[in-house]
């Protein structure tokens, strides 16, 4: 008769089982689990002789140790008395399957909202004492993302068997690429704030046990020293990128703005979504080696990861917006709103004009049309500090939003001609309105910045360019139907929703 304990464990797990990844296979064994490492060449890791897999699995040991350190027990070996030596191993205890985060995600009533903010905080805290140098930040810098992003293009170039699209392909190469181009000064500003530390570097749910007294993570990167130098944006974009694949999105952004929060990171949402790209990328290069080696599930899985990195990429364009018209058609209202919704900068030149004038944006100045300081000289100067300002941010990452009149289409040509040297995507909203609608909103007026009345708005009208006709917002209904056809203009309907999954 068979002993049950030999096949089945008390709480019903099997005692023994095995399981295997593009790099290593892991047996499980009772209350242990014994890794070891493919003796192969993937390109970006070569497992081929012992001594690399036996280096590869101290480092492992030692790296793991540092977010779990009761789990990683020591190197072992697989011995076969006929030969030596043996086979390295990488000796662990066994963690329960049933507190894999993967596993909770799918339990149907499962809260999993504190333990979404228990690991952002734990890797916060990873983060602030983990290991920094000149070596590390080097990875840190826009042309080392650049040079990541590239290595993952050629690959899957390679590999090319018609699992994506070229087109597809082709906007995900072009969106990181024009996004890299202006992003310098944003990327330098991480290393000198030394967000570029040792990482994880390949943070799923699949790694990550949940445990009564904490998580416990799992599952560096250990074979490339350099991979695992990274932002720490990046290291917890790829947990968000994979809850969002596991179809919880809302669980991914707490833990974005859980772990902004705990770090106190100002990272914009451009470089946000920019990571999850990426982390989304390496996942279709991976299953895109899968497919390679046999796994008829990994086309579909690759499609699936290119999916989540295109909306990111798409989400994550920088972008100069100006939204303007004459007064009284409702342009700053649609400004705040874009703002809102995008997650930008906004900046008036209403508050801007009076700032540089030493005035507080709710005083009221008496001067006419073009008269002291609605004057060309005052204006000149607001527009030029206004683009200034939205220069800088747009280096930065961040969008802007910029609410003025802009009735003057050489100073609409000077903005673009910004966006252009920054790379950022111009866009433009003419708010519209029929004159007797602008009226009434302009008498109804009782606060604001703006000091335009009626008789303003008429000698205003009357100087005006025009805007180019694809651009108007006839905005005479509700605030979030503005709202909407602003997005279409843009060209972002929906690309930077929150979801409430």
């Amino acid at each position: 008769m068979t002993d049950e304990r030999c096949t089945t464990l008390s709480t019903g797990v099997p005692y023994a089982a095995l399981r295997e990844t593009h790099s290593g296979v892991v047996f499980l064994v009772g209350d242990r689990a014994y890794k070891c490492k493919k003796p192969i060449d993937l390109g970006f890791l070569d497992f081929r002789e012992r001594h690399s897999r036996k280096a590869c699995c101290e480092r492992e040991v030692e790296l793991n140790r540092r977010l779990a350190p009761d789990v990683y027990l020591g190197v072992a070996e697989l011995q076969d008395p006929d030969t030596a030596p043996g086979e390295p191993l990488v000796l662990m205890r066994r963690m329960p399957d049933a507190r894999r985060l993967t596993t909770l995600l799918q339990m149907s009533g499962e809260r999993l909202e504190q333990t979404i903010e228990s690991l952002a905080r734990t890797m916060a805290v990873f983060h602030a004492h983990a290991d920094r140098s000149p070596n590390i930040s080097a990875q840190g810098t826009r042309d080392a993302i650049e040079r990541r992003w590239s290595a993952s293009f050629e690959q899957v170039a390679f590999l090319a068997n018609g699992i994506l699209g070229s087109e597809q392909l082709a906007e995900i190469e072009h969106e990181v690429h024009f996004f890299l181009a202006g992003r310098g000064q944003l990327f330098s500003q991480r290393v000198t704030a030394g967000r570029i530390v040792d990482g994880h570097g390949d943070l799923i749910c699949d790694d990550i046990i949940c445990l009564e007294d904490g998580p416990r993570i799992l599952d560096c990167l250990e074979f490339d020293d350099r991979l695992r130098y990274i932002d720490g944006l990046d290291d917890i974009a790829f947990l968000a990128m994979d809850l969002e694949k596991l179809g919880a999105p809302r669980l991914a952004h707490l833990l974005v703005d859980r772990y902004a929060d705990f770090s106190g990171d100002p990272a914009p949402p451009s470089l946000q979504h920019h990571y999850i790209a990426y982390r989304a990328f390496v996942r279709v290069k991976i299953n895109y080696l899968r497919h390679a080696q046999g796994d008829g599930s990994a086309a579909a899985q690759a499609r699936a990861y290119a999916d989540i990195a295109v909306r990111h990429l798409r989400a994550g364009v920088v972008r100069m917006i100006l939204v303007g018209g004459l007064p009284g058609a409702g342009k700053s209202t649609v400004a705040g709103l874009v703002a809102d919704r995008l997650g930008a900068v906004l900046l008036s030149t209403d508050r801007l004009r009076k700032e540089i004038s030493g005035l507080a944006p709710q005083m009221r100045s008496p001067e006419r049309y073009e008269r002291g300081l609605y004057d060309r000289e005052h204006t000149e100067r607001t527009y030029a500090e206004l683009l200034d300002r939205a220069a800088r941010l747009l280096c930065n990452g961040e969008s802007v939003v910029l609410d003025g009149s802009w009735t003057n289409d050489r100073l609409r040509a000077q903005a673009a001609g910004i966006a252009e040297r920054v790379n950022a995507r111009p866009a433009q909203v003419e708010c519209w309105a029929p004159s007797q609608m602008r009226r009434a909103r302009l008498l109804a007026r009782r606060d604001g910045a703006s000091d335009a009345d009626p008789t303003v708005a008429e000698r205003m009208a009357m100087d005006a360019d025009p805007w180019p006709p694809q651009v108007r917002l006839i905005n005479i209904g509700a605030p979030e139907d503005a709202l909407r056809l602003a997005l279409s203009l843009i060209g972002a309907t929906g690309s930077a929703e929150r979801p409430n999954d």
